[in-house]
């Protein structure tokens, strides 16, 4: 399939206009997603042996999101200079970590949501080996998004013609991310590529992120009577369900909409120069709002985590649970009182 744009050329105001929406929306989300997510590990790394509310995926996605937070500068550095001096390695790198840190929010946005379900569903079937088996969930979901991401790069091909005023030949005039062009690829290996990217990538993570908070949402209603009496914990795990799919649907939802569309204008399905000009105008507005995610996930931890209030509020907290802690396992409950 011939990638290249050959009934609507590419305007120029078109391409600045991209190029100032991602600078100045990588630029807002910068300081709050640096910050917020180093604070976030700095928390969890305290409480991740004293609490079993998911705190481990939870680490994972603040990981993940600093991975893509430390990538911002030269992608503002990019688009504000209209140039990449970096080399094509550390380009394909960048690209690759935008797509890593999409998809490895969604897998452990969508583990959260199952894990805090089943505390309020299941309180019972937690204990130390399945903290371990979430360990062993965290490392196959890294591997399977690293590997599943790879097509992203490999499908760009640093010798082709951009099609743009910028060339790929040399040092400072070097296009990179979105501008990179496509490689030469049949229709139906595209098409499969697009499905599977929409259904294991969004659409099922979705699913269970729905179905989690409809479950979560419905425990409220059922008797307080079993191994969980306190409601307030429930309206707690509600409310990180919540936090999930709200931002599933404001970040990721938009992006997987757009994301066939302007699959479509790249492979010249759509013969409409207005519409494709508005794919091309609202995509890249889309993708920033998946990049979002690194600057609300940390809100979503300071509102709907009680670890973060007692953290940021008594900074001699590890101290006393430490204390606590030898205490348990003096009497033996160190299991049983765990929140």
């Amino acid at each position: 399939m011939n990638f290249a744009n050959n009934s609507c050329n590419s305007s120029e105001d078109l391409r600045t206009y991209q190029h100032h929406v991602y600078a100045v929306v990588y630029s807002v989300i910068l300081a709050p997603g640096l910050l917020g997510n180093v604070l976030a590990l700095w928390v969890f790394k305290v409480y991740v042996r004293e609490t079993k509310k998911a705190v481990v995926f939870m680490m994972n996605l603040a990981v993940a999101d600093l991975l893509q937070v430390l990538s911002l500068p030269l992608r503002i550095y990019y688009y504000l200079n209209n140039s990449w001096p970096f080399g094509h390695p550390l380009c394909m790198i960048c690209f690759y970590l935008k797509y890593v840190n999409m998809y490895a929010s969604i897998y452990f946005l969508a583990c959260v949501s199952v894990r805090r379900c089943e505390l309020i569903m299941c309180p019972l079937r937690y204990n130390s080996s399945r903290r371990k088996g979430d360990l062993l969930v965290c490392a196959v979901g890294w591997l399977l998004v690293c590997l599943c991401c790879l097509p992203f790069p490999l499908l760009r091909n640093p010798g082709g013609d951009p099609n743009s005023s910028l060339s790929t030949s040399g040092g400072a005039d070097l296009v990179c991310f979105s501008e990179l062009p496509m490689r030469a690829i049949s229709a139906p290996a595209a098409w499969t590529l697009l499905i599977l990217a929409e259904l294991l990538g969004f659409v099922i993570p979705l699913i269970l992120v729905l179905a989690c908070t409809c479950l979560t949402a419905g425990s409220l209603r059922e008797p307080t009577a079993g191994a969980i009496h306190d409601r307030g914990e429930k309206r707690r795990a509600l409310k990180m369900v919540l936090s999930c799919a709200l931002v599933f649907l404001v970040c990721f939802a938009p992006y997987h909409v757009t994301m066939p569309l302007d699959f479509m204008v790249k492979s010249n399905t759509l013969s409409s120069c207005s519409l494709r000009d508005f794919i091309r105008r609202c995509h890249p507005v889309t993708l920033c709002l998946a990049s979002l995610n690194c600057s609300l996930d940390p809100l979503m931890y300071y509102f709907t985590t009680d670890e973060f209030w007692r953290r940021l509020s008594k900074p001699e907290i590890p101290e006393s649970m430490t204390f606590s802690r030898r205490l348990s396992c003096i009497t033996g409950q160190e299991d049983t009182e765990e929140d």
